[in-house]
C-alpha cells in the first residue's frame, strides 16, 4: 500500500466512530520512506498510536563516519532523536479532543543513553518511531485533519532526518562526545582510577527539578596533586581531576560543593549532551550509589557481614524484612550491589545511617560491642578494597575517623576541590583517636541467590512503569525513588519489561547475577527491542545493577515467604 491507499481509508472514515482507526494500521510506502501505523489508540484519550518512519540509507545520506562503532552510533541515534523532537514540538497541535493531534517523541535529556526512539543500522537506514495522536471530535473520527496530520506531518519529518536536513556542527558534537565519554570511561582501569573530571567542567545543576547547567557556576579546576592527562580519539590531549582507586574522602564545610561533586561522579556511568558541562565526567560503569533507604523490603541477603546478633536470634546470613532500618537497609544495599558485580561505591553522609557509617570512641565505651549488632562501614571499607577490590567514594562531613582510613582526601572549598591527604594524616597523628575497630570475621562477597522457588506477582498485563521512580506490578507498586541513578522515566519503562525477562529465567533456576547479566547483555547486543514484543520508542537503556534493584525491592518475595 501506499499513501494514495491510507488517504483513500482516511477519507472513508470521516464521521465514523473512533476505533474505525483500527482499519489504517498497516505499511504504506510514501515517495521516499516507509510509514508504519503500529497501534491504534482505542479513543482519543488513551496513549497516542505507535508510529514508524524508515528512510532507506540511500536517502538518509548518513555518512558512515557517524555511525561506524558502537559510540558514535548511540550519540548519532540521540542527536536524531533530539531533532524528530524538535521538529515534531513544531507540527503538534490541537486537532480535536485529548490527544487529537500530538506527535510525542521520547528524546533523551541530559544524558546519552541507548534509546528506541531512533535507530540506524550498519548499512546506513535510520527508523524512527514515536507516537501520534489521532484527530476526533468526542469519539468520531476528524479525517480532514488525520490525512492533515499523516499526509503531510509524516513527510516533514522524515526530510528532517535526512543529513542534508541536519545541523552537522551539533550532530558531530553528539557523535564526538559519546565516543571520547567511553573511551575515557574504558581507559579508567588502565589508569587505575575511578572517576575523572575534566578541567572546566560545570558541575551545579540549575536546581533540584532541572538538571541542566547552572548559570552562574564555579568551572572545575583540578588540584595539581590529582591532575592526569589523557589523549581521547576527537577532543585530544584533556586535564582533569583522576580519582585514584581505594578509599577517596569529599570533605568542606557545608554548601562548598560536596554532594555536588559526588553526584556528578555517580551520574558519570552515563554520557552527556553537549552543552552539559559533564562531558568530561566520567566514571566506572561498576559504580553505584548506596544510602539507607528505611521501610524498603529485603529478600534473602547475607547482611552478616554488618549485621549480626540480632535481638530473637533472627538469622542475618539470609536475611528478610518487610520493614528494613536505615542500618539493615544500608547493608543490603551494598550486598545485593556487590552479589551483582560493583567496584565502586558512592556514599554520601547525609543520607547514611549514622549507626551504620560510624561508632565513636566513646559510644563503644558505652555500649559494648556484645550488645551492639552493627558493624560500621568504617571498619569495612578498608577491606571492602584490599580484599575484595571495591573501592569507595564518600561524602563525610562530620565523621573525622574516617580520615585514619583514607587513601585520598578531596576538600572543597567554594566549589574549588584541594588535595588534603597529607593535612588529613597530620590531623590524624595530632588528634588520635581511642576508638576500636569492630571486626571479628573476614567479608566476603555473598553467594548468589536463587529465585526458583520465589512467589513473583501474577498478572496478565505484566509490570507497567510509573514515572521514573515506580512499577506497578499486578497490585504492587515498586518503589525505586531510592535507586538515584536512574535519570529517565523510559529507562523505567525498559526496567519493567526486564522484569519479565527476569522472571522467566530466575524460575528457570538461573541465579539473580546470571540472569540480570544475560539481560543486560542481549540489550547491548541487539538493542532495546530485544524487550519488547512489538517496536515502540519509549525505552532507555539500563544497567543489570537497575534491574536487581527493582527486583530486589519487591514486597511480595518477602509476603510469600
Amino acid at each position: 500500500m501506499d499513501a494514495r491507499d491510507l488517504e483513500q481509508k482516511l477519507s472513508r472514515l470521516e464521521g465514523r466512530g473512533y476505533k474505525a482507526y483500527q482499519e489504517i494500521r498497516g505499511r504504506y510506502q510514501f515517495p521516499f520512506f516507509r510509514f508504519y501505523i503500529d497501534k491504534v489508540q482505542p479513543d482519543p484519550f488513551a496513549p497516542p498510536s505507535r508510529v514508524r518512519i524508515v528512510l532507506p540509507y540511500d536517502v538518509a545520506g548518513l555518512p558512515k563516519d557517524t555511525y561506524h562503532n558502537p559510540s558514535r552510533r548511540v550519540g548519532l541515534e540521540n542527536y536524531l532523536a533530539s531533532k524528530l523532537r524538535k521538529e515534531a514540538q513544531a507540527l503538534s497541535k490541537r486537532l480535536g479532543m485529548g490527544k487529537s493531534g500530538l506527535i510525542l517523541v521520547h528524546a533523551p535529556g541530559q544524558e546519552i543513553l541507548l534509546r528506541s526512539t531512533v535507530s540506524v543500522s550498519q548499512k546506513g537506514d535510520v527508523e524512527a518511531r514515536f507516537f501520534v495522536g489521532l484527530p476526533a471530535a468526542g469519539r468520531r473520527i476528524l479525517a480532514r485533519e488525520a490525512k492533515s496530520l499523516l499526509l503531510e506531518g509524516m513527510p516533514l519529518l522524515a526530510r528532517a532526518l535526512c543529513f542534508k536536513n541536519l545541523d552537522r556542527r551539533l550532530l558531530y558534537a553528539f557523535v564526538e562526545t559519546c565516543e571520547d565519554a567511553d573511551f575515557l570511561r574504558q581507559t579508567l582501569a588502565s589508569q587505575r582510577l575511578v572517576a575523572f573530571v575534566g578541567e572546566g567542567s560545570i558541575l551545579p545543576r540549575a536546581s533540584g527539578v532541572d538538571p541542566r547547567p547552572a548559570s552562574k557556576a564555579v568551572p572545575f579546576q583540578s588540584p595539581p596533586e590529582l591532575t592526569v592527562e589523557i589523549e581521547l580519539p576527537n577532543r585530544g590531549r584533556v586535564k582533569g581531576m583522576g580519582i585514584p582507586e581505594g578509599i577517596t574522602l569529599i570533605v568542606g564545610g557545608g554548601f562548598h560543593g560536596k554532594s555536588t561533586l559526588l553526584q556528578a561522579l555517580e551520574y558519570g556511568i552515563y554520557n552527556h549532551v553537549p552543552g552539559d558541562g559533564r562531558e568530561l565526567v566520567v566514571s566506572r560503569y561498576e559504580g553505584v550509589k548506596i544510602r539507607a533507604e528505611d521501610g524498603r523490603s529485603i529478600f534473602q541477603v547475607d547482611i552478616s557481614g554488618f549485621i549480626t546478633n540480632l535481638p530473637f536470634g533472627q538469622d542475618t546470613h539470609c536475611f528478610s524484612t518487610p520493614c528494613a532500618s536505615g542500618s539493615t537497609s544500608q547493608a543490603a544495599n551494598i550486598m545485593e550491589a556487590l552479589e551483582v558485580g560493583a567496584r565502586v561505591f558512592f556514599i554520601d553522609e547525609d543520607t547514611s545511617a549514622t549507626n551504620f557509617m560510624i561508632r565513636d570512641a566513646r559510644m563503644q565505651a558505652l555500649i559494648s560491642k556484645e550488645k551492639e549488632p552493627i558493624t560500621p562501614y568504617l571498619d569495612r571499607v578498608r577491606e571492602l578494597y584490599e580484599s575484595l577490590g571495591v573501592s569507595s567514594v564518600l561524602v563525610i562531613g562530620g565523621s573525622g575517623d574516617y580520615l585514619e582510613v583514607a587513601d585520598t582526601v578531596i576538600a572543597m572549598d567554594h566549589y574549588h576541590p584541594h588535595e588534603v591527604t597529607e593535612e588529613a594524616r597530620l590531623v590524624v597523628q595530632k588528634y588520635p583517636s581511642s576508638r576500636q575497630r569492630e571486626v571479628k570475621t573476614p567479608l566476603n562477597l555473598p553467594q548468589p541467590r536463587g529465585f526458583q522457588r520465589a512467589r513473583f506477582p501474577q498478572d496478565r498485563k505484566g509490570p507497567r512503569a510509573k514515572g521514573l521512580a515506580h512499577i506497578l506490578w499486578s497490585r504492587e507498586l515498586i518503589d525505586l525513588s531510592a535507586v538515584e541513578q536512574l535519570v529517565s522515566a523510559d529507562q523505567t519503562r525498559a526496567l519493567a519489561l526486564g522484569l519479565e525477562k527476569a522472571r522467566a529465567l530466575l524460575e528457570e533456576g538461573l541465579p539473580l547475577p546470571q540472569a540480570v547479566a544475560r539481560i543486560e547483555k542481549e540489550i547491548q547486543e541487539q538493542g532495546l527491542l530485544f524487550l519488547s514484543p512489538h517496536p515502540r520508542g519509549d525505552l532507555a537503556f539500563f544497567r543489570r545493577f537497575e534491574l536487581a534493584a527493582a527486583l530486589n525491592r519487591l514486597r511480595s518475595l518477602v509476603e510469600n515467604l
